[in-house]
Formats: structure tokens, sequence, C-alpha cells
């Protein structure tokens, strides 16, 4: 049965099927033939158009089929169905993929010497499959003796000029050819040896190969030979002359030193090249480096010495595991050291990662070889593995791990600590056994605590030192247990009227033991049997206040404080004396006075109450105002204890003040004293010392200056203050005197520092200038024999004395 339609190429047609107006199925219009449009086209889109006659019902598409950007996997047998109430009909077509050749794999340009082979291959697609045909120079090329042609492969051996030319390769089929086209260019010339002349030396150690390499410019491929200064060199054992020219010499000796030349012949001419070999003693490591067993911290040198032939220069190069030493990198711990002949390598501070092969490598022009040794570094052992609680109670756990590496020194000791939420860092813990060997990988600690979360970790140890310590186990909470630890510091006191205070410092809770913990304060009268209880349900509580109107001041109780938990009572507290609250003091100090000092300073003297207060006295509270402030704001100041006098300072001078005593304790103050007035003393002369001036004499210095008056509203003067220090010293020393004058017997070998102040009712007035007294070399001069010394002046001067003197102005 013949298809209605097929299509050829690529391209789109239209398949018409026309209506018949009789009612009945459906119709097909006309017959389809095949449509073939011109190759090359772009159209690469199939549409399909099914007409019929009839009332034929269209399907989803009108009837229309397009298959856009047809390919060859599109290609097949395809229906058109048309169908009415009356019946349906089926339109059949093949779809076939055809196309014209298109190239896989062209030929290209190739330059061949004389005489070589030439190998072509072109490569096409298309349908149907393309054959091939050859030509050169636009004519057919046939196969012949030398020339051999399969499909698009040609082969032709052995060429000669004539070969040269343009070659084309053609695929064809029955849409179309394509052409691919090269040039075979023949080269014909003699040996050259311009751009590839022997090299001028070449090196060799004794009893090792060298190649020279014989490489000129020909065409033909030429016949080579070798000449050793002017005789030709045969072929041996040792000398062979490969097929590119290449002379090979193996177990070189001293004798095959000297002059060669290659000389390279073909149809079109001879040339040559000559170069040297040059023949060196071999390189020998003299001192290898030698495998070393160290510990870590150690500082050691791995030698590399060799003899070398001098006239060559010579590399050294370390590595260490197979990787190269960087020594700018790894200078920390590498350093190259040695002289010309050596290579030798210094490790400082080794660490365990330092262990492993090290290789020195020497390199010449002529040879290469090198020479290893392995480092084996001791260290304290690596962490143990696996630390595991296989089983824990109130106060034990059970614990296993395993070990480390040993770092090449047999673990001697296992060391087991702990850290919980209440411990600063990790602790040591007693075990069993106590002693932990280097065999033992389990062990019982001992000595915890109940209801506390615990962590464990091992740390190893050997004849090196201590390793670091393993990764931390689980953490677990040990089992609830009885409390047994008291409150710590049970005392109390104060508070207010009728209350009896009792505090203490609150159980930490790593030692509450378990959940549910509180405390139990017992308190009675002293000398009473009946305890009075009660409970506080709080781990936090550190203080009860029992209120009573019966409680009497400042009286005593016995006290301690238990503790509990959900597993029952602990113990109690050792007893404890506690007063209940006291009263303020009910009378005033007595006696109270005052007098000034000076114009800042007044002293005040009291004494203690003349009655007996309830409950003791802790100290006095001392207020003071000056007579124009208001008393509200006074100023207080507080002794302890029972001192009855105190010193009040930093006043205003001739002022007047008010002042008052209490008495305190820790219920509060008592009623005040009497109050009483003192004024304060005229403030000191504000004048400084004036023109001081100083001489030298028999290791004495002599100060002299002008006597200071006082303003009418300040103190006079009664004195002055003379001070002076070494220079390089801090802590002044002090001479009084009611002169204008002083003498200092001080040793004249030290600079000094000397100021002066007046001295008053009111205090110190202000100060001189500092003074510096420079040290004298020559401090004084005899004459004739024991005759009175002389002043500084006489080293300067034999007829006349030079006082030196400064004023207050004088700058240091």
């Amino acid at each position: 049965m013949r298809l209605p339609w097929e299509l050829l190429v690529l391209q789109s047609f239209t398949l018409c099927l026309a209506g018949d107006p009789t009612p009945r199925g459906p119709v097909f219009v006309q017959e389809p033939s095949p449509v073939t449009f011109p190759v090359g086209s772009e159209e690469k889109k199939v549409k399909l158009t099914c007409l019929v006659r009839g009332k034929a019902r269209r399907h989803q598409s009108d009837g229309i089929l397009e298959i856009p950007n047809f390919q060859q996997e599109d290609a097949g047998l395809y229906e058109c169905v048309a169908e009415n109430s009356r019946g349906k009909n089926v339109a059949r077509g093949q779809l076939t993929f055809y196309a014209q050749p298109n190239w896989i794999q062209k030929i290209s340009d190739v330059h061949v010497a004389i005489e070589d082979n030439v190998s072509w291959e072109c490569r096409a697609s298309g349908r149907p499959r393309p054959t091939y045909r050859w030509l050169k120079n636009g004519e057919p090329l046939f196969a012949q003796d030398r020339v051999h042609i399969e499909q698009g492969s040609l082969n032709i051996t052995g060429v000669s000029l004539a070969d040269a030319g343009m070659y084309q390769c053609v695929a064809e089929n029955r849409h179309g050819a394509v052409f691919s086209s090269a040039e075979l260019s023949v080269i014909a010339a003699g040996p050259d040896f311009s751009r590839a002349l022997l090299k001028r030396v070449t090196l060799v150690k004794v009893g090792g190969d060298v190649v020279i390499e014989c490489k000129p410019k020909a065409s033909p491929k030429p016949i080579y030979t070798w000449k050793k200064g002017r005789a030709v060199l045969r072929e041996s054992e040792r000398i062979t002359i490969s097929e590119d020219g290449s002379l090979r010499i193996v177990n070189v000796t001293k004798a095959d030193a000297g002059s060669y030349t290659c000389v390279a012949t073909n149809h079109f001419g001879t040339a040559s090249s000559t170069g040297s070999l040059v023949v060196k003693d071999p390189t020998r490591v003299t001192v290898p480096p030698a495998s070393m067993d160290v510990t870590v911290g150690e500082s050691i040198v791995l030698t590399c010495q060799v003899r070398q032939d001098h006239s060559l220069d010579i590399v050294f190069t370390w590595s260490f595991n197979g990787h190269r030493i960087d020594f700018d990198r790894d200078g920390d711990h590498f350093e190259r050291v040695g002289g010309d002949s050596a290579g030798d390598l210094m490790i400082r501070n080794i660490q365990l990662k330092h262990a492993g092969k090290y290789v020195c490598t020497v390199q010449t022009s002529v040879d290469q070889l090198s020479a290893a040794a392995d480092l084996i570094v001791r260290g304290p052992p690596g962490p143990p593995e696996g630390v595991t609680i296989d089983e824990i109670t109130d106060t034990t756990a059970q614990l296993s791990w395993s070990p480390g590496p040993d770092n090449h020194s047999p673990v001697t000791l296992y060391v087991v600590q702990a850290r919980t939420p209440f411990s600063v860092g990790w602790q040591a813990v007693s075990t069993v056994p106590d002693v932990i060997d280097g065999r033992t990988f389990t062990a019982t600690v001992v000595g915890l605590n109940p209801w506390v979360e615990y962590e464990f970790r091992t740390v190893a140890a050997n004849a090196i030192g201590i390793g670091e310590p393993s990764p931390p186990s689980e953490k677990r909470r040990t089992e609830e247990a009885l409390p047994e630890v008291t409150p710590a510091n049970v005392s109390g006191g104060g508070g207010s009227k009728s209350e009896l205070v009792i505090t203490w410092e609150t159980v930490p809770e790593e030692l509450q033991n378990g959940r549910g913990f509180g405390y139990v304060v017992a308190f009675r009268p002293h000398g009473t049997v009946i305890w009075m209880l009660t409970v506080l349900a709080s781990a936090d509580a550190c203080r009860y206040v029992f209120r009573n109107e019966s409680v009497r001041p400042f009286s005593p109780f016995e006290v301690r404080v238990g503790v509990y938990n959900n597993k029952g009572e602990g113990p109690f507290s050792p007893i404890t004396l506690v007063y209940s609250a006291e009263e303020e003091p009910t009378r005033p100090p007595a006696s109270i006075s005052a007098r000034s000092l000076s114009a800042t300073d007044v002293e005040v003297v009291w004494a203690s109450p003349q009655e007996r207060n309830r409950g003791r006295i802790q100290g006095y509270e001392v207020k003071y105002w000056r007579h124009d402030d208001k008393e509200e704001n006074a100023r207080k100041i507080r002794t302890f204890g029972n001192q009855t006098s105190t010193k009040i300072t930093n006043l205003q001078g001739s002022a007047l003040y008010h002042l008052a005593v209490k008495a305190y304790n820790t219920a509060g103050t008592g009623p005040s004293s009497a109050t009483v007035n003192v004024t304060t003393r005229k403030p000191p002369p504000s004048q400084a010392p004036g023109n001081v001036v100083w001489n030298s004499s028999d290791s004495k210095i002599v100060l002299n200056w002008d006597q200071v008056k006082a303003l009418e509203n300040e103190s006079d003067v009664r004195g002055y203050k003379v001070l002076y220090r070494w220079s390089r010293q801090s802590r002044m020393s002090v001479i009084e005197t009611n002169q204008t004058s002083v003498e200092l017997s001080l040793p004249l070998d030290e600079d000094y520092i000397i100021e002066i102040r007046p001295v008053s009712d009111g205090g110190d007035g202000s100060a001189s200038q500092q003074i510096r007294i420079p040290k004298m070399t020559n401090a004084y001069a005899r004459g004739g024999g024991a005759g009175p010394s002389t002043s500084n002046a006489c080293t300067l001067s034999a007829l006349s004395t030079l006082m030196l003197s400064l004023t207050a102005r004088s700058s240091l």
C-alpha cells in the first residue's frame, strides 16, 4: 500500500483533504504527492494539514500538525484521523529525514621532508551516507604504487617533489557535495646546523651517562657519523648513535673527555657541528645525616657534608616527609648551618610534629644525590580516649578509658580530674587505686559530693612529662544523700526593739546533697532548756528575725541552725550566743569641752554617760557647725569604742563653731550633750620668708632670711621651721628656731633642697621657694696648718671672700 505522502527534506508542505457535500463519513480531498524543497533553505519547520469533505468535526489542532525545528529523531509514520457522526477516515504518511553532506573532519596543509610519508583523513555526515573521492590540482586522483586511497583516507609513501600540490577531499550524496582543500609542500635541503648547533660544553660525572643531541635541519633525513677529535667514533657497548643522530655514552670515564663532532649527510650536502664533553669527579656525601632519637624541646643538627669538584656550584635542599622545607616560612624551627661544602640542618625546639624522615639532597650541574635519616621524637603522652562513667553513686564514680599515643615513652601514671558547675576549672580527685599506673585503664573516684553534676577526664604522664588531657566524659549527677554540712558563721544581733536577729552563711549548692534543701533555726533564752524552732524552706535563706514583746533589750540567746533536704534532716551548727536588739543610748555624754589647736583644727573632749545605758555604746558622734551656718547642715564625725576625744580638721580660721556629742549603738544614737563653742585661731602668716642667703664653711651651711611680719588678721610669728633634704630623697628633716638664721652641720658632698616656713599659733605659714644648694667638690681650705677654716669662697680667691646668695625668687 502506497503511503499518502513522504517528506524528503526538512521543509514545510501542506496536505489538503477536501470535503464532499454528500452526508456520509469524511473523505480526504486528494492523494498527496511528495514535495521537494531546495537544499539550503533556512526553514526547518514541518506543517501537515488535513482537509476533508463533508461535515467532519475538527479536532484540537483544526487538522494542522506542526513540527518546529525538524530533527532526524522526528522521522517516522504519522496518521491524520477525520471523523463525524457517520464514521471516520485515516490518512497515513511517512516522514523521512534526508541531509546533504556536512564536514566532521577536514584536511589541513602539511609540510614534509622529501621521502617522508603523508597521511590525510576527511570525514563527513549526511543522509544517505556520503561517498568520497580525491582531487590533485583539480584533477581526479587515483590509487597507484605510492598513493593509497580508501574512502576518506589518503596515504602517500616516500614523498617526492612531484607530489607537491593542492589536494581536495570531496564528500557527496544525491543531495549535494562538500569540498575540503589542503596544500602539500615537499621540502628538500641539505643538513643545516645554523639553528641547532651542538651544545658548546656538556658536563658529566665519572661513571655517569651522557647524551649529546645532534638535530640539524635536513630533508631528506641525513646519515649521521660522529668524530672524537679527528678520529671517527665507532659504536661499542658504551657508545651508541641513535636514529635521530644523538650520541649516547654510558659509564663515562675521564678518557671520554674531549671534542666531539656530529657530521650529517644527505643527497643535497653535508654539514657538521662540534662541542666539548667535560668529565667531572662525582660528588660524594662524606658525612650523611644520622637517624636520631630526641626529646621534645631539644635542638639538634642533622649533618650533610660532601666532597665535590670545586669548579661546580653546589645546592643543598632538605625535605621532611616528602615535602621540601621552606626555611623562610619555617624559620622558627629549621635553619641551614655549615660552610660551602656542608648543608647541615639545625632543628630548634623540636616538637612531636617534627618526627619523620629527613632527606638531604645535593645537586650540581652534573649529578644529584641524597641521604636520609629518621628522627624519632619522644614527648609527653597524647590524650587518653573515650572516658566513660560506668557507674555512679552519691559519692563515687566508676570510670574507664582507652590509652592514647605514648609518643615513644611508656605511660607511667594516669591522673583523674573532675569539673562541676561550682569548681574553678578542672581539679584532681581522689581515686581507688590511689596511684593509677600506666597499665590500668579503670578507677573509682571517691569523695564526691551528692547531687552534683560531674564530668571527668584523665591525664597521662611518662618519664618526659605530663600530656594533654582527654576529652571530657559525659555529664552525670551523683545520687542524693542526707545533708552533712551546717551553716557557717552563725551570729546575729541588732535589729529593732523586741527583736532577735539571727544570721548565717548559706550552705553552697554543691554541699546541699539533694533537692528540697532548707534550714531549721533553733533558739532559747540563755539558761533555759526548751528550744523554739522554725523551718525556712529556702536554700537561699540567711537571716531570721524573731519578734516578741517579751524579748528584753540586749538579752542573750543560745542559737543554732540545722539543715535538711528531701532525704531527711542533717546536723545542727554549734551553739552560738546572740543578743537581742539593743535600745539606743538614753544618756548624753558629760563634761564636753573644746579648744582651738590652730586656725584649722580644734580638739573636742567628753566623758562617758554618768548612768549605765541598756545596751552597749559602740562609739560617739560629734556634730559641728559654724555660727553663720544652720545646725541642720552640720557635719558629723564618728569615733569607735571607748575613745572620748577627737580632733576636727579643715576648719575656717578666726571662726566661731558650735559642737555637740551623742553616744550610738546598733539601735541608733542617744540624746545630745550640751552645745559648746570654740573659736579657731587666726590664720598663719601669708607672707613667705624672703632674701634667703646661704654660705658654707667647714662642712656647715649658714642660712639667713628676713623676718616675717603677720598681717592684722593673721597670727603672730613665734618662730620658723627650716626643712631640708638631699635632692635624691623625698622625706624632709625639720629644725625649729625663733631666730632668722640657722646653722646646719651637713656634709657638702650632696645636693640639698631647703625651704623655710614661719610658725604661729594659727599653724605653719607660707613656705619660701625651694633653694637648691649644690655639692662642693672642695668645701673648704686650711691656711697655715691648724688655722681656722675659711669659707668656700677661698677656693675661688685667696684675697677675697665671695658670698653666694639666693633670694626667695631664685629658680631651682
